[in-house]
């Protein structure tokens, strides 16, 4: 054994990589150096991924899970080796891979960052209660709390010990003094005067037991007599107890109960501010923080109204039009201004509408009339008409019981804190006022958070608020929450694998993500970086390209050094970082007169802003994160346009009105990066209507004419031709019980997903499942061949947006957003001719592409403007912003500092303007 131990040469300096075959890796063995960061780059589809996640990571995780018990392994079921033959020296792995926003209503910024359950523990620890009748601190007195007092007694003091009493009136007038006599209580004190119980007749309704009478003085067994009467007196007294000190004549009150002002109160505890948990949450929300109510945007939809102008919806009608006239006719004694638009009313304003006053009776008492008569049918239609989600109003939308923001540390509670803006949070965090036994008992707490909250403020949302839903969070903005939440654990010689972290961000962003990836290698970490953007492959120590192409003519390491070293390669990459190749800037910009203008959007942070979108043209929305890109064109711009053309799928955001060429537009087509299906059996050849081709080439053959094979046959969404066993998956699924379920290749099939006959029918020696494994480069080859130019043509547009590597039969599930977004793409590509002129809204494109791939994109764009189509993209990459006909720039910031139309024109201008964070990373790539 020790023999063997010593010719194994242990390396501490790199993660040596031997014999990697997963996907369309061709066996590489690669050594990468440990503590440095190392951007895994090439063509989308040429490895990258497989080797930092489906080889490096996987190996990671595996060997992790297998040095648990065998009791820890069955709760995380097992991991698959990964199809390489040895890695040595792996450290503990963490993947930050693109996520998809997480749809869980519950899900805040502060729960996905953490901050949130240090905030939750914070309060609990050191939180004080104060009364909200009168702002006193509410404290529970115990027996330390009373001995205080009466160590300060002199000596020779004279003092009782009172327990106060109220009679039972169940019971009869003596019996209750005789139970405390038989007690050994002998006296009582009614009215300020001690009485002697044997002297009394009948109870009477208030009293004080008087537990001890006693003469101070300093000694220790005296005092240990005293304690224990002070705990009796509490137990008799149900936590009410009174010292009264005769000799100074005065009187001190305890209570060890919760209580003040006649209020009970909830001790704080960790599940108090807890919105996922019964004790916190809100009886009315459940934790939600918007219930089914009136919506304010159904009530009032054109916010820029004014109450003049009719702006509440529900009085326009001739019966209800007396409404709003009484308020019009009484708001001069209250001094209501009626002609200012209702998003420029001050909140108090608001307030007044809504809950009304003496002169006036508000918005929700009319509803609440309507409520009270709803057996009339009228009533529940007018009712129905204005229903939807609205912010809780026992809760105002902060999800948690009353009684949590009774809490506070430094007069702020913590539904204070949630609706802060992060950047703010962290001054109030390292402004903490605290004595030194609240510091030692909250001084971990504080560093963790502090950590936390200066993570999230380096990479850029310091905008965002804790209680801001996760849901309505951008890529980026998600990506980023989650790079955080890794840096805020610490860790230390670790391999961090990053996919893509630049997606979402603006250049200006992606200077502070490098400096976060380079602290994180300063500690003592590997950082392995899946990445495109040119900033960030030259801070790479080393550069790893993957190559030289994509699908099957990728999956070799085609260069591998520094940056001067693959600078000097003949890669793709290098081509382009040495400019070499490039993305063109276009000869001419295109103009048009046609154009759509939508004024007035103040929707989220948007500033009551006009914007125009020339028509015919490439026209990119940029701006920091946060800025309210998306905002203008997926809740404003692109609802409001559906309804325009009768399509009413989605409520738009708040704006005055929608103008222009909307005649010119027929279909309007928003492109995400959504999957293309949720079956999956589907696959890019299905998505495109081109299976039903093939299909009909199979079913067209000789040996299926004799059998009587139709289409229908080659389908794997239909019993006759698909595999019985496996039901066209090509995998069974097996449920395991206390582990995850595991997908085995179907023994029928072997995985082929049809029956062994059907696998007999042959095009040019290739069956059905040959062609489905095809890539699309190596189907247009072998349908070009045998002329089949209808599939061709069909398959072209996939070639063209540069999805050549992916095979016609892959399931849309192991897609990426943006080969998803593709393939969409491609089926416009497809119809693109058409008469029918289409607005295309993109939300970034260049998600997951090289610069390659970019150049590729740019020119299906093209093709779909000379087809007489408009496309309006939210992107920050500056190789596409530098190909747009015109620009729209958001900013100046994001948040509530954003919203704001910084400029407007072409890229040439925008290059020259200083107010743009973009014009110092657009400008160099306009003059070269």
């Amino acid at each position: 054994m020790k023999k063997k131990l010593k010719n194994i040469k242990l390396d501490n300096k790199y993660i040596k990589i031997r014999g990697a075959k997963m996907h369309n890796l061709k066996n590489i063995s690669i050594d990468i150096p440990k503590n440095k960061l190392i951007v895994l780059t090439g063509l989308s589809g040429s490895g990258k991924s497989s080797l930092a996640f489906d080889t490096l990571y996987a190996e990671g995780q595996r060997r992790y899970i297998e040095s648990l018990s065998s009791y820890a392994r069955q709760f995380l079921g097992k991991l698959n080796k990964p199809k390489v033959d040895k890695i040595i020296g792996i450290s503990p792995a963490i993947a930050i891979e693109q996520k998809v926003n997480n749809s869980n209503p519950r899900s805040t910024v502060g729960t996905s960052s953490e901050i949130y359950d240090y905030l939750k523990l914070l309060f609990a620890r050191i939180g004080k209660t104060y009364s909200p009748i009168s702002g006193n601190e509410v404290k529970k007195d115990n027996t330390e709390n009373v001995l205080k007092v009466i160590k300060k007694f002199d000596e020779k003091d004279k003092f009782l010990i009172l327990s106060k009493k109220e009679s039972n009136s169940k019971k009869n007038e003596k019996e209750e003094l005789l139970i405390l006599q038989k007690q050994g209580f002998a006296r009582i004190q009614v009215e300020g005067e001690i009485k002697r119980i044997d002297d009394l007749m009948d109870t009477p309704k208030e009293f004080n037991l008087v537990v001890d009478r006693s003469i101070f003085k300093k000694d220790t067994d005296y005092m240990n007599r005293i304690s224990d009467s002070i705990e009796l007196a509490f137990y008799e007294g149900k936590g009410e107890i009174i010292i009264e000190n005769l000799t100074q004549n005065k009187k001190y009150c305890f209570n060890n109960k919760f209580e003040k002002d006649g209020m009970k109160f909830v001790e704080p505890s960790e599940h108090l501010f807890s919105f996922n948990n019964p004790i916190g949450a809100c009886s009315d929300c459940g934790g939600y923080g918007d219930i089914i109510g009136i919506d304010p945007e159904l009530v009032i939809p054109n916010t820029g109204l004014s109450i003049y102008e009719n702006a509440i919806a529900p009085w326009r009608g001739q019966k209800l039009k007396k409404y709003n006239n009484d308020l019009i006719n009484s708001s001069s004694l209250f001094n209501f201004p009626i002609h200012k638009p209702y998003f420029k009313l001050e909140k108090e304003q608001k307030k007044v509408l809504w809950e009304g006053n003496s002169h006036f009776k508000g918005i929700n008492h009319f509803f609440n009339k309507l409520e009270a008569k709803s057996y009339k049918i009228q009533n529940r239609v007018m009712l129905s008409r204005y229903r939807g989600k609205t912010k809780c109003k026992l809760c105002d939308g902060n999800r948690l019981k009353t009684e949590a923001s009774y809490v506070k540390i430094n007069n702020k509670s913590i539904t204070d804190l949630v609706e802060m803006p992060i950047n703010e949070l962290f001054i109030f965090m390292n402004s903490l006022k605290l004595n030194n036994y609240e510091k030692k008992l909250a001084c971990r707490i504080t560093k963790e958070l502090i950590s936390r909250i200066s993570f999230i403020c380096n990479v850029g949302l310091g905008y965002l608020t804790i209680n801001r839903r996760s849901s309505t969070l951008s890529g980026g903005e998600t990506q980023r929450i989650n790079l955080a939440n890794s840096l805020g654990s610490s860790l230390v010689n670790s391999l961090y694998v990053l996919d893509e972290p630049s997606i979402g961000l603006h250049p200006k962003d992606t200077e502070k993500l490098i400096k976060i990836l380079i602290d994180l290698r300063n500690v003592g970490n590997t950082v392995l970086v899946v990445e495109h953007d040119e900033d960030i492959i030259k801070s790479a120590d080393q550069i790893i390209d993957i190559g030289p192409e994509a699908g099957s003519y990728g999956g070799n390491v085609v260069a591998q050094g520094t940056l001067k070293e693959i600078l000097k390669s003949s890669s793709i990459t290098s081509q382009y970082l040495n400019n070499k190749e490039s993305i063109k800037v276009p000869v001419k910009r295109r103009f048009s007169e046609g154009k759509i203008i939508i004024e007035g959007v103040r929707e989220n942070n948007l500033k009551n802003i006009n914007v125009k979108f020339p028509l015919n043209n490439l026209v990119a929305v940029t701006g920091v994160s946060g800025s309210g890109k998306t905002t203008l064109v997926k809740k404003v711009l692109y609802p409001a346009l559906l309804n325009e053309k009768g399509i009413f799928k989605y409520k738009p955001g708040q704006f005055d009105r929608i103008i222009g060429d909307l005649e010119k537009i027929h279909e309007i087509e928003y492109i995400d990066q959504n999957p293309i299906g949720l079956s999956s059996r589907s696959n890019p050849v299905t998505y495109l209507k081109i299976y039903d081709d093939i299909r009909n080439l199979f079913a067209s053959q000789k040996l299926s004419k004799l059998n009587n094979y139709k289409a229908k046959h080659f389908s794997f969404n239909v019993d006759g031709g698909r595999c019985d066993n496996c039901k066209g998956e090509g995998t069974v699924k097996i449920e395991m019980q206390f582990m995850a379920d595991v997908n085995l290749i179907c023994e029928d099939c072997n995985g082929k997903r049809f029956k062994k006959e059907l696998l007999r029918v042959k095009f040019q020696e290739k069956n059905i499942d040959d062609i489905l494994k095809m890539t699309v480069n190596q189907s247009i080859a072998f349908f070009s061949k045998h002329n089949e130019h209808k599939i061709v043509k069909k398959l072209q547009p996939l070639f063209d947006v540069g999805m050549s590597y992916v095979q016609l039969g892959q399931s849309s599930s192991t897609l990426s957003g943006g080969e998803a977004q593709r393939i969409k793409l491609a089926t416009f590509l497809l119809k693109g001719s058409n008469k029918n002129n289409t607005l295309f809204i993109f939300d970034e494109p260049t998600t997951g592409l090289h610069f390659h791939d970019i150049k590729k994109l740019i020119k299906s764009f093209d093709s779909l403007i000379e087809n007489g189509h408009s496309i309006i993209v939210v992107e920050h990459n500056v190789d596409l912003i530098k190909s747009a006909d015109h620009i729209i720039d958001l900013g100046f910031q994001g948040g509530e500092n954003g919203g704001n139309i910084v400029f407007t024109g072409t890229p040439e201008k925008l290059s020259d303007d200083k107010n743009s964070f973009l014009s110092k990373f657009l400008k160099p790539k306009i003059s070269s």
